[in-house]
C-alpha cells in the first residue's frame, strides 16, 4: 500500500484530476492581440460574420469545418470578445511546445474517434459555468482539403444538450497548410461565422436529420474552391512535396505506391506519368500521354473506389507494413518537432478481420487486434507521414517506412464501411458504392 501511495502521478494522471474553467480575459485579450497582429494576417484572412455570438444568453457551441491546424485563429477572431474553450487532440496535451498553451487557454482534452469520459466531463463543466464549446463534429482536420463525414452520434450528442450551435464555414485554410506538408503557405482565406441550429430547431429535428445538416453545411473542396477563384499560393518551389503521401496510386499504369513527390513535381516511378504543380495547386501534366485528375482530392477518390472495389473482390485481402511504434511517455513532455517517443518496431496489417500489429514495446513483445466495430477512421493528428489508435484507451502512434498512410487510411474506412458501414460516406458519394454491400445495411435486405 505505501508504494502505491509514494507512486508519482503520470503527466496523463494529471490531465485526468484537471479542473476545467472558462480561460481569463485577459489570457484571451492576449490571444486576440498575437492572433491579430502576427499570426492572422500572413494568412490573408476575411472574416465575416452574420451574428454576434456576444449577444447570446447562456452556454452555447461554436463548431466549424476543421481545414487545418490553424483554424483557432479564425474562430478566436470570429468569437472575440467572448471567451471560449476548444477542443484539442489528448495527445497535444504531452507536447512540450503546447501544454502551457493549452492549460493557460483551457483546452479541453478530446481522445479522437472515443466515447471519452475525460472530455466530457470537462466539457460539462464549461457548459454549467455558461461557457462556449468549440470543436468540430469532423473529429479531426482535413486530410485530403476535403470535408469528412462528422463522427457517428454527433446529431444525438447536439440534440442532448439542446443549445444554440454557431457555425464557422472556413475556405482556404488547408491551402495555407496541407496535411501531406506542413509547410505554410500565404494566399487567401476565408470565414463565416453564423447560427446553424437554435435550441428549438435541434428540439424538432432528427438525429439523422442533424448530421445530414452538418455534413451538408461542411460540405467543401478546397483545391476545387481554390482553382475556381484563381487563387495563388506562395509555395516556395515546394508545391509537390510529400503529395504521394496521398496520391499513391497512379492514374495511368494502376500501381500503388509507386509515385514519388518531391519538389514541384510527382510522378510515376513505373511509368513516368506526372506532373508539376503549378502555384494555383493545378497539375500541369509532362506530356499529352500523362493521365491526372484535376485535382489532388480527386485523385483520392480514385483510390478510394478502387480499394472499394479491391477488399470485395478478394475475401482474402490483406496489406502489411511495417513501422515504428511511438507512446506519450508518463514522465515527460514529447519535444516540440515530435508527437510520441519511439518505443518498438514491428509490423501493422489491415485484412478483413481488422487492424492487427505484431512487433515490440518497450523492450518486449507486444501485440493487439482491432475490429472495425470500433475502428472505422484512423486518426491523423499532425501529418500523413504518420497516423494514432487508442488502443486499450491508452495513445499509440505508427510510423510506416513507406508514404503508405494514405492507402492505409482509406482501407480502414472503406472495411468498416463494407462489414459495419455505422460511420458512412456523404450520400454524394453514394455512386462509389453503386451495386456494392454496405456492412449493417445488408441486415436491412
Amino acid at each position: 500500500m505505501k508504494e502505491n501511495k509514494d507512486k508519482k502521478p503520470s503527466l496523463q494522471d494529471k490531465l485526468n484530476q484537471r479542473k476545467f474553467k472558462r480561460p481569463s480575459r485577459f489570457v484571451t485579450f492576449l490571444y486576440n492581440v498575437i492572433g491579430s497582429t502576427v499570426l492572422l494576417p500572413k494568412y490573408a484572412p476575411h472574416i465575416t460574420k452574420e451574428v454576434d455570438i456576444s449577444e447570446r444568453q447562456g452556454p452555447c457551441f461554436l463548431i466549424w469545418n476543421h481545414l487545418s491546424r490553424l483554424d483557432h485563429l479564425y474562430t478566436m477572431k470570429a468569437a472575440y470578445p467572448e471567451r471560449y474553450n476548444m477542443v484539442a487532440g489528448y495527445s497535444e496535451f504531452f507536447r512540450s511546445h503546447l501544454h502551457t498553451v493549452f492549460r493557460l487557454n483551457q483546452i479541453l482534452p478530446k481522445k479522437i474517434f472515443t466515447n471519452d469520459r475525460l472530455f466530457l466531463k470537462a466539457m460539462n463543466s464549461i457548459i454549467k459555468q455558461n461557457g462556449i464549446v468549440t470543436f468540430s463534429p469532423e473529429g479531426m482536420s482535413s486530410i485530403y482539403g476535403v470535408n469528412q463525414p462528422v463522427v457517428p452520434g454527433s446529431g444525438h450528442f447536439l440534440k442532448h444538450y439542446g443549445l444554440p450551435v454557431y457555425c464557422m464555414n472556413m475556405r482556404g485554410q488547408y491551402l495555407t497548410s496541407t496535411k501531406h506538408y506542413l509547410e505554410e503557405r500565404k494566399g487567401r482565406t476565408e470565414a463565416h461565422l453564423f447560427l446553424l441550429f437554435t435550441p428549438e430547431q435541434l428540439k424538432e429535428m432528427t438525429e439523422e436529420e442533424i448530421e445530414d445538416k452538418l455534413n451538408e453545411t461542411f460540405r467543401h473542396d478546397d483545391y476545387e474552391w481554390g482553382q475556381k477563384n484563381h487563387i495563388k499560393w506562395n509555395m516556395h518551389g515546394r508545391s509537390a512535396e510529400h503529395l504521394d503521401e496521398i496520391c499513391y496510386r497512379c492514374p495511368r499504369c494502376g500501381k500503388d505506391l509507386v509515385m514519388h513527390a518531391e519538389g514541384e513535381r510527382i510522378f510515376c516511378t513505373e511509368c513516368g506519368n506526372g506532373a508539376v504543380v503549378n502555384d494555383y495547386y493545378e497539375f500541369e501534366p509532362f506530356d499529352g500521354k500523362c493521365v491526372l485528375p484535376v485535382s489532388p482530392s480527386k485523385w483520392v477518390e480514385q483510390e478510394r473506389v478502387n480499394i472499394i472495389d479491391e477488399i470485395r473482390k478478394d475475401p482474402d485481402y490483406s496489406f502489411t507494413e511495417e513501422v515504428t511504434l511511438g507512446y506519450l511517455p508518463p514522465d515527460r513532455y514529447v519535444p516540440k518537432k515530435y508527437t510520441s517517443i519511439e518505443c518498438g518496431k514491428g509490423k501493422i496489417t489491415f485484412d478483413h478481420s481488422g487492424i492487427h500489429y505484431r512487433g515490440t514495446r518497450l523492450g518486449e513483445e507486444w501485440s493487439f487486434d482491432l475490429g472495425y466495430s470500433v475502428i472505422y477512421s484512423l486518426v491523423i493528428m499532425t501529418s500523413t507521414a504518420k497516423f494514432s489508435l487508442y488502443v486499450n484507451n491508452q495513445f499509440y502512434e505508427f510510423t510506416p517506412v513507406r508514404r503508405s498512410v494514405g492507402k492505409m487510411l482509406l482501407i480502414t474506412e472503406e472495411m468498416h464501411r463494407y462489414h459495419y458501414n455505422v460511420w458512412k460516406n456523404f450520400r454524394w458519394n453514394d455512386r462509389m458504392y453503386e451495386g456494392k454491400e454496405l456492412g449493417i445495411d445488408k441486415e436491412k435486405q
